[in-house]
């Protein structure tokens, strides 16, 4: 199962929910959290690049008692900058120009396009036990994410929960009130894009309706401009989750578009 987030602030926990959530602190992106002692975290920081969209700026990666810090082509091992592929107690850290893959012994995977997009799969023995913006891992839906107990949660006020809080961070946690449009206006356009026949082997590996949705958020956000940023980076996650569940993509992308 994986946990995924990309793009204009998307996130996927391990249960299957989508949902945005724009914030520019230092999350828990999934940590294991049964215990005092965790085996494992993973702490994302996001920022704007200089065409002013989101991506990641670094990962803080814990394994056991090895720290791991991740920015876009460096990897620093317990202070110590690294080559890769580099491999030390359980833990193999790999990149090429694209994406920075750490393996995990203890059944995790970690892959970051040293972008917007980072996936984490995990072993299934974590199964309701973790926490973070990844959610509990349990196999249900909402339950205890968005609806705990008596309690419900938007996705705003569930990502601000996440937050690490440091003394020295200076960032402002998102509104929790303002509400995200629908966009509707633009469902024929990611529809027609999300099912064109390059996708052919996906449709039935996917929730289709989710990618739609996510999709029409970033055109929302993009307000008619059309870099590549804004239909791309749905359509990618949808093309990578589809190769993950077994599934071949074929070719979508064109000299015109991506």
């Amino acid at each position: 199962y994986v946990c995924s987030t990309w793009g204009n602030n998307h996130f996927k926990t391990f249960d299957g929910d989508i949902f945005q959530f724009p914030g520019m602190c230092e999350y828990n992106f999934v940590s294991d959290c049964q215990e005092a002692y965790k085996e494992f975290s993973v702490h994302i920081q996001r920022g704007l690049n200089s065409n002013g969209h989101p991506e990641i700026q670094y990962i803080l990666v814990k394994i056991k008692d090895v720290q791991i810090l991740l920015k876009p082509n460096l990897a620093v091992v317990e202070g110590r900058i690294v080559k890769t592929p580099y491999y030390a107690s359980g833990v193999l850290i790999e990149s090429d120009k694209i994406y920075t893959k750490i393996y995990a012994k203890l059944g995790m995977v970690l892959m970051w396009n040293q972008e917007d997009a980072l996936m984490v799969e995990l072993d299934n023995k974590f199964n309701n036990r973790t926490c973070g913006l990844c959610g509990d891992y349990n196999g249900i839906q909402i339950y205890n994410e968005f609806i705990n107990g008596d309690t419900s949660y938007n996705s705003i006020t569930y990502g601000n929960m996440q937050k690490i809080n440091k003394p020295t961070a200076r960032c402002v946690d998102p509104d929790e009130t303002k509400a995200l449009p629908s966009c509707n206006e633009h469902r024929d356009e990611c529809q027609r894009l999300l099912t064109s026949s390059a996708f052919a082997d996906c449709r039935l590996r996917l929730n289709l309706e989710m990618y739609i949705q996510a999709c029409m958020q970033d055109k929302c956000a993009c307000n008619g401009e059309e870099d590549s940023f804004c239909l791309c980076s749905t359509i990618s996650e949808y093309s990578r989750q589809c190769s993950h569940a077994g599934g071949r993509p074929g070719e979508w992308r064109t000299d015109e578009f991506c």
